[in-house]
């Protein structure tokens, strides 16, 4: 994967929070959420991943207060935005925590590719709070000067600048998009164009991240998809560099509220890379179905095998982790 590290000389709390700790984490979700793979349950498989990542993190010596999380209190009784974890509430580090214990649950229950466990952390302030809402987004990966993309140009514009910027012509561009009714003229604008299309069911985190690999051949993300998980692309991509915009959808005046009390005032406002993760930030994701990022978990008579990426910013360190789980408590990590 190609990347274009933000290093930094400046302490960071992140030091004292071990990256392979987000890794066990991340593990810990995807072995839970898997044994509902090709079940047709969508919420026992989220409630599987969301009880064993929130386990997992209170186990960590942090404080880490969930910031992207499963919707509000009074929607989501477990990892909700706002509520505190870790096991050092009054001396840990202050952490801020972006998580999506099963980013994939209909892909989960249908048995379908690339649904992961994903997590992201950062220096407390270093994530934007984003309501659970629609987000228009629009990414590529490392190596095109900044501003190459622009959220407020059309389709057709943005290929091209992207495809001005590579060398090559608008038809040599491939873009991810999620298949959605709500994306067909963006589907048909670029097919007009003569680009290629990737077109993904469901998973549009991996879908950024895939701009910043060059082995999926992917050079563009755009369309809307969760907010959320805007934020959690914008954290991987803030490891291995790359340019991603986003700007919030509302359908109605619930929504609308519910971004003005994580105190969002400008309803038009593009938000950069920047804006949505800054600082010193991990990431990390496990596979629960085999998909183009990464293996799903296995399961054989005596072991569970799992693979995992994770990511930081600091270091611009990307790893990738092999685990064998052989029994409860015991690990062997290739």
């Amino acid at each position: 994967m190609r990347h274009e590290p933000h290093p930094s000389n400046a302490p960071s709390a992140l030091d004292r929070v071990l990256v392979l700790e987000m890794v066990r984490v991340t593990e810990a979700a995807a072995v839970a959420a898997s044994a509902w793979i090709g079940r047709g349950d969508n919420d026992a498989a989220d409630a599987a991943a969301v009880e064993a990542m929130r386990a997992a993190l209170n186990e960590l010596p942090m404080h880490g207060t969930v910031v992207i999380g499963e919707g509000e209190r009074d929607e989501a009784p477990m990892l909700f935005i706002g509520e505190e974890v870790g096991c050092a509430q009054g001396s840990g580090p202050r952490i801020d925590i972006a998580l999506d214990p099963l980013e994939g649950t209909t892909l989960t229950a249908n048995a379908g590719p690339n649904a992961l466990a994903v997590l992201a952390i950062a220096e407390s302030g270093g994530l934007l709070n984003a309501p659970d809402t629609y987000m228009q987004k629009l990414a590529v990966g490392p190596g095109y000067p900044e501003g190459t993309i622009d959220l407020n140009k059309s389709p057709t514009e943005n290929v091209r600048a992207i495809a001005k910027a590579k060398g090559v012509e608008p038809r040599d561009i491939i873009a991810c998009v999620l298949d959605r009714p709500r994306h067909a003229e963006i589907i048909a604008e670029l097919r007009a164009l003569g680009c290629g299309i990737k077109l993904i069911p469901d998973g549009d985190v991996a879908g950024v991240i895939a701009t910043a690999d060059p082995d999926t051949g992917i050079d563009v993300y755009m369309g809307s998809g969760g907010a959320p998980e805007g934020v959690l692309a914008a954290a991987a991509l803030r490891c291995v560099g790359g340019q991603i915009q986003g700007k919030l959808l509302f359908r109605n005046d619930d929504e609308i509220a519910r971004a003005r009390r994580w105190g969002i005032e400008d309803l038009d406002r593009v938000y950069t890379l920047d804006d949505m993760a800054k600082g010193d930030c991990i990431f990390a994701a496990t596979g629960v179905t085999d998909g183009s990022l990464l293996k799903g978990v296995h399961k054989e008579k005596n072991r569970v095998t799992t693979e995992s990426i994770v990511m930081r910013a600091s270091s611009g360190t990307v790893r990738r982790v092999a685990t064998e789980h052989y029994k409860l408590g015991s690990q062997r990590t290739l």
